[in-house]
């Protein structure tokens, strides 16, 4: 977990945030998905793995009041709490790993996570993460997860990732998770290459 936890300290303190092979200026595909569930300004949104994202902006740019931003890394989280400005203090900043962090029960109305899933190599890591929905999400609420698809790159970052099409990422979940629908994305990198996502919107069990 250390080792991780330097990783990516490391990236965010010596890499501006659109050096990075995952940077998006906006996060197009997310923000269509979250709108698409209707939820009011009120609803309760996590991002995983937030990072540098410009998704908080988007998100409260659109009026959403409650988003905590969740990523291993503090200095991630500080690039993006000064470039958001005072609107930061509408964002509950979370620093932890998503295996272990202590999040409150059936919280959120909406998790999103682009690219953390596919780190997770271990089987009992993926285990303890869908633990952490199934504790943190309230039921009937909607999980967004976004991961390198079965064509796209075997690594990130110098770290090796898992790689799925829509029913192996279902299946990781399990069946009690409803697939309302999924999506194939070719993220263009800051230098020009091409990386294949899959992104899968599933409803939480009632």
């Amino acid at each position: 977990m250390e080792e991780r936890h330097a990783h990516w300290e490391k990236v965010y303190q010596t890499k501006s945030p659109d050096a990075v092979s995952w940077f998006q200026e906006h996060a197009s595909l997310s923000l269509e998905i979250i709108r698409s569930v209707g939820e009011t300004s009120d609803a309760q949104i996590i991002d995983v793995g937030s990072g540098a994202s410009t998704l908080l902006d988007d998100l409260l740019t659109d009026g959403f009041k409650h988003v905590s931003a969740l990523d291993l890394s503090a200095s991630a989280l500080e690039v993006a709490r000064r470039r958001l400005g005072p609107p930061n203090q509408n964002v509950t900043w979370i620093t932890g790993d998503i295996r272990a962090v202590d999040l409150p029960e059936q919280a959120y109305d909406i998790w999103h996570d682009r690219a953390v899933f596919h780190f997770l190599t271990d089987p009992a890591d993926r285990i303890a993460y869908v633990r952490q929905v199934v504790k943190s999400v309230k039921h009937g609420g909607h999980v967004i997860v976004a991961t390198f698809a079965h064509d796209g790159p075997e690594q990130c970052s110098g770290l090796p990732v898992v790689r799925y099409d829509p029913n192996q990422l279902h299946n990781e979940f399990g069946p009690e998770f409803e697939l309302l629908e999924h999506a194939s994305e070719e993220h263009k990198t800051p230098w020009g290459s091409v990386q294949h996502f899959v992104y899968c919107h599933f409803r939480v069990p009632y």
